[in-house]
């Protein structure tokens, strides 16, 4: 989707602004959490437990596309090995592009798991800090969008 889509989407939410944001910003905070593949799945369902807004949360997941994936789990990974170090005795692959669809490749990452915990903490960290950052800019959006489609309402009915 894109950005103008997706920011579209989110206009459109008819709900109170800041349960809008609450759910936006939920959505960013799992988008680009470690749990690559459960994004939706945990979204959908964290909106119907806490009846938020699912476009707004799915909005919120959606913001991290493809094309962001790799460059921020590498910087996550990167932000994970500074503050952890590097676990005992590991350390970091070597690999081709082409050897990520190869069984051995997948093996030694298993082997040696403990390379994902300053992975995981690093990813964490920073979508929780980008989960605080979406939550006041987007409500403020929200805010101003909503005023400016009313005060355009009025003056179209005052014609």
């Amino acid at each position: 989707m894109s950005p103008r889509r997706l920011l579209r989407a989110l206009m459109g939410v008819d709900d109170k602004p800041e349960r809008t944001a609450l759910a936006f910003s939920i959505g960013v905070f799992i988008g680009f959490s470690p749990l690559v593949g459960l994004h939706t799945v945990l979204g959908v369902a964290l909106a119907f437990l806490f009846k938020l807004n699912r476009v707004a949360m799915l909005v919120g997941i959606y913001v991290n596309a493809p094309w962001w994936m790799v460059p921020f789990y590498g910087f996550a990974a990167w932000v994970g090995y500074k503050l952890l170090g590097l676990p005992e005795g590991a350390s970091l692959p070597v690999f081709e592009w082409g050897s990520l669809f190869e069984v051995a490749f997948w093996q030694g990452l298993a082997a040696d798991w403990r390379l994902l915990i300053p992975a995981f903490l690093g990813s964490f960290l920073l979508s929780s800090l980008l989960a605080l950052i979406a939550y006041p800019v987007s409500l403020r959006l929200l805010k101003r969008y909503r005023n400016v489609r009313a005060s355009w309402k009025q003056s179209k009915a005052e014609i």
